[in-house]
């Protein structure tokens, strides 16, 4: 009698009295039993039977078969990584930046950072400096003008 890669067989026979239900097993000796079992326990195994092939067709439909390497997880990516060549652009780009901003007097430098940093309007930062919107507006664009000015420089050597 051939047992299948479960530990177990069932099977449902047809006789001249009825229908008879068996559970078939192997041992740990390797010796194979055959049990006769009521209706209700040989349904409850083949419920368990149905609930693990489900399970394991589940997992089968969700498993990711593709292999997993940079370019395909690149190709899902919402925003693709940047080269090593655009980090190095970009942290020189930075420290241009805030090398230009440190330069700028402490007002001008405050309200830029409050500005562009921080997201904070005009009035909200003239609220808090005790000044007009229109002398934060003017300190502000004055600020963008000389950090343009030194960037420019950077940007186009």
């Amino acid at each position: 009698m051939a047992i299948p890669k479960r530990a177990y067989m069932l099977q449902a026979i047809e006789t001249e009295n009825g229908t008879s239900y068996h559970i078939s097993f192997r041992d740990g000796t390797g010796k194979v039993h055959r049990l006769n079992v009521s209706y209700d326990f040989y349904m409850a195994f083949r419920r368990l039977e149905l609930d693990q092939r489900n399970l394991e067709n589940w997992d089968w439909r969700h498993r990711e078969f593709s292999e997993i390497w940079d370019e395909t997880l690149n190709r899902r990516a919402l925003r693709l990584p940047k080269s090593v060549d655009e980090q190095i652009i970009d942290g020189e780009r930075n420290e241009l930046l805030h090398q230009a901003i440190s330069t700028l007097p402490e007002i001008q430098k405050r309200r830029f950072l409050l500005y562009y940093e921080y997201d904070l309007n005009y009035y909200e930062i003239g609220a808090m400096e005790h000044c007009t919107p229109q002398s934060v507006r003017k300190s502000v664009v004055i600020a963008r003008e000389k950090v343009k000015a030194q960037m420019k420089d950077y940007l186009c050597a």
